[in-house]
Protein backbone atom coordinates (compact mmCIF):
# COMPACT_ATOMS: atom_id res chain seq x y z
CA UNK A 1 0.00 0.00 0.00
CA UNK A 2 1.53 3.36 -0.75
CA UNK A 3 1.67 6.87 0.81
CA UNK A 4 -1.19 8.10 -1.89
CA UNK A 5 -3.63 5.37 -0.70
CA UNK A 6 -3.28 5.95 3.00
CA UNK A 7 -5.25 8.32 4.84
CA UNK A 8 -2.49 10.74 6.09
CA UNK A 9 -5.00 13.19 8.35
CA UNK A 10 -3.85 13.31 12.10
CA UNK A 11 -5.94 12.15 14.74
CA UNK A 12 -7.76 14.97 16.15
CA UNK A 13 -9.92 15.78 18.80
CA UNK A 14 -7.93 15.88 21.81
CA UNK A 15 -6.59 19.03 23.02
CA UNK A 16 -3.00 19.43 25.02
CA UNK A 17 -4.65 20.84 28.09
CA UNK A 18 -3.89 19.89 32.14
CA UNK A 19 -5.87 17.03 31.95
CA UNK A 20 -4.37 15.34 28.86
CA UNK A 21 -1.12 15.85 30.35
CA UNK A 22 -2.28 13.92 33.69
CA UNK A 23 -4.09 10.94 31.64
CA UNK A 24 -0.80 10.28 29.53
CA UNK A 25 2.04 10.48 32.51
CA UNK A 26 -0.77 8.12 34.63
CA UNK A 27 -0.75 5.68 31.50
CA UNK A 28 3.04 5.98 30.87
CA UNK A 29 3.18 4.75 34.69
CA UNK A 30 1.00 2.00 34.19
CA UNK A 31 2.56 0.83 31.24
CA UNK A 32 6.13 0.86 32.59
CA UNK A 33 6.65 3.61 29.14
CA UNK A 34 9.19 5.89 28.53
CA UNK A 35 8.23 8.71 25.98
CA UNK A 36 10.45 10.27 23.66
CA UNK A 37 10.00 12.82 21.18
CA UNK A 38 12.17 13.99 18.46
CA UNK A 39 13.17 17.47 17.87
CA UNK A 40 10.73 18.13 15.01
CA UNK A 41 7.75 17.04 16.97
CA UNK A 42 4.92 19.68 17.74
CA UNK A 43 5.81 21.73 20.96
CA UNK A 44 3.15 20.19 23.14
CA UNK A 45 4.55 16.45 22.34
CA UNK A 46 8.28 17.81 23.05
CA UNK A 47 6.96 19.42 26.21
CA UNK A 48 5.78 16.01 27.80
CA UNK A 49 8.20 13.78 26.83
CA UNK A 50 10.83 12.10 29.58
CA UNK A 51 13.00 13.04 26.67
CA UNK A 52 14.00 15.12 23.54
CA UNK A 53 16.74 14.86 21.05
CA UNK A 54 17.55 13.72 17.18
CA UNK A 55 17.32 9.92 16.82
CA UNK A 56 19.94 8.04 17.12
CA UNK A 57 20.35 9.89 20.61
CA UNK A 58 16.89 8.84 21.51
CA UNK A 59 17.39 5.99 20.60
CA UNK A 60 20.38 5.09 22.24
CA UNK A 61 18.33 6.39 25.78
CA UNK A 62 16.17 4.31 25.48
CA UNK A 63 18.11 1.25 25.40
CA UNK A 64 19.95 2.74 28.29
CA UNK A 65 16.68 3.32 30.21
CA UNK A 66 15.20 0.58 32.54
CA UNK A 67 11.68 0.85 31.14
CA UNK A 68 10.10 -2.00 29.19
CA UNK A 69 8.12 -0.05 26.76
CA UNK A 70 9.11 2.83 24.38
CA UNK A 71 7.17 5.16 23.30
CA UNK A 72 9.21 6.82 20.19
CA UNK A 73 7.12 10.16 18.97
CA UNK A 74 8.82 10.78 15.70
CA UNK A 75 8.71 8.88 11.95
CA UNK A 76 8.43 5.57 12.03
CA UNK A 77 12.49 4.70 10.88
CA UNK A 78 13.21 6.12 14.33
CA UNK A 79 11.12 3.94 15.88
CA UNK A 80 12.30 0.95 14.15
CA UNK A 81 16.62 2.10 15.44
CA UNK A 82 14.75 2.05 18.35
CA UNK A 83 13.79 -1.88 18.56
CA UNK A 84 17.17 -2.60 16.64
CA UNK A 85 19.28 -1.55 19.55
CA UNK A 86 16.22 -2.57 22.21
CA UNK A 87 15.23 -5.76 20.65
CA UNK A 88 14.06 -7.11 23.99
CA UNK A 89 11.64 -4.32 24.67
CA UNK A 90 8.08 -3.39 23.29
CA UNK A 91 8.25 0.03 21.28
CA UNK A 92 5.28 2.03 20.10
CA UNK A 93 4.94 4.98 17.83
CA UNK A 94 1.90 6.83 18.14
CA UNK A 95 1.14 6.88 14.59
CA UNK A 96 2.43 4.02 12.03
CA UNK A 97 1.57 6.05 8.98
CA UNK A 98 4.09 8.78 10.22
CA UNK A 99 6.85 7.85 7.23
CA UNK A 100 9.68 9.77 5.61
CA UNK A 101 10.35 10.68 2.70
CA UNK A 102 14.30 10.39 2.66
CA UNK A 103 13.72 6.90 4.33
CA UNK A 104 11.52 6.13 1.46
CA UNK A 105 13.93 7.63 -1.17
CA UNK A 106 15.53 4.12 -1.24
CA UNK A 107 15.20 0.09 -0.50
CA UNK A 108 16.45 -2.56 0.47
CA UNK A 109 16.42 -3.93 -3.24
CA UNK A 110 17.57 -0.50 -5.06
CA UNK A 111 20.99 -0.90 -2.38
CA UNK A 112 21.07 -4.14 -3.32
CA UNK A 113 21.21 -3.20 -6.78
CA UNK A 114 23.91 -0.33 -6.68
CA UNK A 115 25.84 -2.24 -4.77
CA UNK A 116 26.19 -5.17 -7.33
CA UNK A 117 27.23 -2.23 -9.59
CA UNK A 118 29.90 -1.40 -7.70
CA UNK A 119 31.86 -4.74 -6.12
CA UNK A 120 34.07 -3.87 -2.99
CA UNK A 121 32.89 -0.44 -2.09
CA UNK A 122 31.90 0.33 1.05
CA UNK A 123 28.32 1.63 1.70
CA UNK A 124 27.54 4.59 4.06
CA UNK A 125 24.25 5.20 5.24
CA UNK A 126 22.67 7.80 7.00
CA UNK A 127 21.10 6.95 10.13
CA UNK A 128 17.85 8.13 8.59
CA UNK A 129 16.70 4.99 6.59
CA UNK A 130 14.80 1.89 7.10
CA UNK A 131 15.71 -0.77 8.89
CA UNK A 132 16.23 -2.76 5.40
CA UNK A 133 18.57 -0.44 4.20
CA UNK A 134 20.61 -0.26 7.61
CA UNK A 135 20.79 -4.11 7.08
CA UNK A 136 22.47 -3.74 3.71
CA UNK A 137 24.91 -0.87 4.77
CA UNK A 138 28.38 -1.60 5.85
CA UNK A 139 28.55 1.91 8.59
CA UNK A 140 26.06 4.66 9.05
CA UNK A 141 26.52 7.84 9.90
CA UNK A 142 25.01 11.00 10.92
CA UNK A 143 24.90 14.29 9.81
CA UNK A 144 27.65 15.10 12.45
CA UNK A 145 30.14 12.22 12.29
CA UNK A 146 29.27 11.85 7.70
CA UNK A 147 32.60 13.69 7.57
CA UNK A 148 34.68 10.91 9.76
CA UNK A 149 32.62 7.84 9.07
CA UNK A 150 33.86 8.43 4.87
CA UNK A 151 37.33 9.12 6.42
CA UNK A 152 37.73 6.70 7.75
CA UNK A 153 37.49 4.55 5.05
CA UNK A 154 40.55 3.46 3.19
CA UNK A 155 41.47 5.89 0.40
CA UNK A 156 41.51 3.18 -2.55
CA UNK A 157 37.98 1.94 -1.63
CA UNK A 158 34.97 3.38 -3.02
CA UNK A 159 31.75 4.82 -1.20
CA UNK A 160 28.45 4.41 -1.73
CA UNK A 161 26.94 7.38 0.33
CA UNK A 162 22.72 7.47 0.33
CA UNK A 163 20.27 8.21 0.71
CA UNK A 164 20.64 12.07 0.69
CA UNK A 165 22.06 14.40 -1.80
CA UNK A 166 22.91 17.18 0.29
CA UNK A 167 24.60 16.01 3.23
CA UNK A 168 26.59 13.39 0.58
CA UNK A 169 27.90 16.52 -1.44
CA UNK A 170 28.32 18.24 2.05
CA UNK A 171 30.48 15.08 2.88
CA UNK A 172 32.12 15.21 -0.43
CA UNK A 173 33.02 18.72 -0.54
CA UNK A 174 35.06 17.87 2.89
CA UNK A 175 36.70 15.21 2.33
CA UNK A 176 37.50 15.88 -1.47
CA UNK A 177 37.06 11.97 -1.87
CA UNK A 178 36.59 11.53 -5.99
CA UNK A 179 35.48 7.81 -5.76
CA UNK A 180 32.62 8.30 -3.54
CA UNK A 181 29.28 8.23 -4.77
CA UNK A 182 25.82 9.79 -4.07
CA UNK A 183 22.01 8.66 -4.24
CA UNK A 184 20.16 11.02 -5.51
CA UNK A 185 17.62 10.79 -2.29
CA UNK A 186 16.23 13.51 -0.24
CA UNK A 187 13.97 14.58 2.54
CA UNK A 188 11.14 17.40 1.06
CA UNK A 189 11.35 19.44 3.67
CA UNK A 190 14.90 20.10 3.93
CA UNK A 191 15.07 20.22 0.36
CA UNK A 192 12.59 23.16 0.01
CA UNK A 193 14.85 25.50 1.84
CA UNK A 194 16.66 26.71 -0.85
CA UNK A 195 19.31 29.17 -1.73
CA UNK A 196 17.49 32.69 -3.00
CA UNK A 197 15.84 32.08 0.29
CA UNK A 198 19.02 32.13 2.69
CA UNK A 199 20.32 34.82 0.84
CA UNK A 200 17.36 37.01 0.90
CA UNK A 201 16.71 36.36 4.84
CA UNK A 202 20.67 36.92 5.96
CA UNK A 203 20.46 40.48 3.79
CA UNK A 204 17.37 41.15 6.00
CA UNK A 205 19.36 39.84 9.17
CA UNK A 206 23.13 40.92 8.60
CA UNK A 207 23.75 40.54 12.40
CA UNK A 208 22.07 37.06 12.42
CA UNK A 209 24.27 33.49 12.72
CA UNK A 210 23.01 31.00 10.57
CA UNK A 211 22.35 27.31 11.68
CA UNK A 212 21.95 25.05 8.78
CA UNK A 213 21.45 21.69 8.57
CA UNK A 214 23.34 19.96 5.71
CA UNK A 215 19.94 17.80 4.78
CA UNK A 216 19.00 21.33 3.62
CA UNK A 217 18.91 22.49 -0.18
CA UNK A 218 20.54 25.50 0.59
CA UNK A 219 23.51 24.12 2.55
CA UNK A 220 25.91 24.81 -0.35
CA UNK A 221 24.78 28.78 -0.80
CA UNK A 222 25.59 29.40 2.51
CA UNK A 223 29.21 28.59 2.02
CA UNK A 224 28.92 30.40 -1.01
CA UNK A 225 27.42 33.28 0.71
CA UNK A 226 31.05 32.86 3.09
CA UNK A 227 33.17 32.74 0.45
CA UNK A 228 32.09 35.85 -1.15
CA UNK A 229 32.05 37.81 2.15
CA UNK A 230 28.05 38.25 1.46
CA UNK A 231 28.32 36.78 5.39
CA UNK A 232 31.00 36.21 7.93
CA UNK A 233 32.29 33.13 7.51
CA UNK A 234 32.11 32.49 11.00
CA UNK A 235 28.64 33.34 10.93
CA UNK A 236 27.74 30.33 8.76
CA UNK A 237 27.05 27.05 11.42
CA UNK A 238 26.50 23.39 9.17
CA UNK A 239 24.85 21.76 12.15
CA UNK A 240 23.23 18.15 13.23
CA UNK A 241 19.63 19.15 15.39
CA UNK A 242 22.20 17.91 17.98
CA UNK A 243 24.59 20.27 17.54
CA UNK A 244 22.53 23.42 17.52
CA UNK A 245 20.96 23.11 20.50
CA UNK A 246 24.93 22.94 21.88
CA UNK A 247 25.94 25.93 19.39
CA UNK A 248 22.63 27.57 20.70
CA UNK A 249 24.12 27.74 24.19
CA UNK A 250 27.53 28.88 23.31
CA UNK A 251 26.63 31.58 20.53
CA UNK A 252 27.26 35.26 20.73
CA UNK A 253 25.38 35.99 18.64
CA UNK A 254 21.70 37.97 19.48
CA UNK A 255 19.60 36.50 16.41
CA UNK A 256 20.12 33.61 14.82
CA UNK A 257 18.52 31.84 11.01
CA UNK A 258 17.68 28.36 11.30
CA UNK A 259 17.35 26.08 8.57
CA UNK A 260 15.54 22.95 9.36
CA UNK A 261 12.34 21.94 10.08
CA UNK A 262 10.59 24.67 12.56
CA UNK A 263 9.80 22.62 15.46
CA UNK A 264 13.76 22.81 16.06
CA UNK A 265 12.87 26.31 17.01
CA UNK A 266 11.06 25.40 20.20
CA UNK A 267 14.39 23.25 21.55
CA UNK A 268 16.65 26.14 20.28
CA UNK A 269 14.07 28.95 22.23
CA UNK A 270 14.30 26.77 25.42
CA UNK A 271 18.09 26.56 25.14
CA UNK A 272 18.89 30.08 24.75
CA UNK A 273 15.71 32.04 25.83
CA UNK A 274 17.67 35.30 24.93
CA UNK A 275 18.47 34.68 21.31
CA UNK A 276 15.96 35.35 18.93
CA UNK A 277 15.78 32.28 16.70
CA UNK A 278 13.96 32.96 13.34
CA UNK A 279 12.99 29.85 11.18
CA UNK A 280 14.46 30.64 7.03
CA UNK A 281 11.76 29.16 5.54
CA UNK A 282 8.47 29.28 8.39
CA UNK A 283 6.88 26.83 5.88
CA UNK A 284 9.51 23.94 6.43
CA UNK A 285 6.99 21.82 8.95
CA UNK A 286 6.86 17.94 7.86
CA UNK A 287 3.31 16.48 8.10
CA UNK A 288 4.63 13.08 8.67
CA UNK A 289 6.10 14.34 12.32
CA UNK A 290 3.22 16.76 12.89
CA UNK A 291 0.76 13.04 12.87
CA UNK A 292 1.98 12.66 16.22
CA UNK A 293 -0.51 14.65 17.79
CA UNK A 294 -2.36 14.49 21.96
CA UNK A 295 -5.15 11.96 20.38
CA UNK A 296 -2.17 9.73 18.55
CA UNK A 297 -0.20 10.00 21.97
CA UNK A 298 -2.93 9.06 24.15
CA UNK A 299 -3.95 6.32 22.57
CA UNK A 300 -0.76 4.55 22.10
CA UNK A 301 -0.39 4.71 25.33
CA UNK A 302 -4.01 3.23 26.27
CA UNK A 303 -4.38 0.97 23.61
CA UNK A 304 -1.01 -0.29 22.81
CA UNK A 305 -1.13 0.82 19.21
CA UNK A 306 1.13 0.72 16.62
CA UNK A 307 3.73 -1.25 18.08
CA UNK A 308 7.07 -1.33 15.82
CA UNK A 309 8.62 -4.81 14.94
CA UNK A 310 11.58 -5.86 13.21
CA UNK A 311 12.59 -9.26 11.67
CA UNK A 312 15.35 -10.50 13.88
CA UNK A 313 17.98 -11.74 11.20
CA UNK A 314 17.25 -8.02 9.58
CA UNK A 315 17.65 -5.98 13.11
CA UNK A 316 21.02 -7.99 13.82
CA UNK A 317 22.64 -6.85 10.47
CA UNK A 318 20.85 -3.15 10.85
CA UNK A 319 22.75 -3.22 14.46
CA UNK A 320 26.23 -4.21 13.22
CA UNK A 321 26.10 -1.63 10.84
CA UNK A 322 25.12 1.34 13.60
CA UNK A 323 27.79 -0.74 16.15
CA UNK A 324 30.33 0.00 13.78
CA UNK A 325 29.68 3.57 13.30
CA UNK A 326 29.41 3.76 16.88
CA UNK A 327 33.18 2.28 16.82
CA UNK A 328 34.75 4.86 15.11
CA UNK A 329 33.66 7.55 17.77
CA UNK A 330 31.11 9.48 19.84
CA UNK A 331 28.27 9.77 16.68
CA UNK A 332 26.53 13.11 17.91
CA UNK A 333 23.61 14.44 16.54
CA UNK A 334 21.50 12.24 14.88
CA UNK A 335 19.96 14.06 12.09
Amino acid sequence: MTAATVDLTPYGGVEPDEAWVEEVRKLARERDAVLLAHNYQAPAIQDIADHTGDSLALSRIAAASDASTIVFCGVHFMAETAKILSPDKTVLIPDARAGCSLADSITGAQLREWKAQHPGAVVVSYVNTTAEVKAETDICCTSSNAVDVVTSIPADREVLFGPDQFLGAHVKRKTGRENMHIWAGECHVHAGINGPELAQRAAEHPDADLFIHPECGCATSALYLAGEGAVPADKVKILSTGDMVQEACATKAKSVLVATEVGMLHQLRKAAPGIDFRAVNDRASCAYMKMITPAALLCALRDGADEVRVDPETAARARASVQRMIEIGQPGGGE
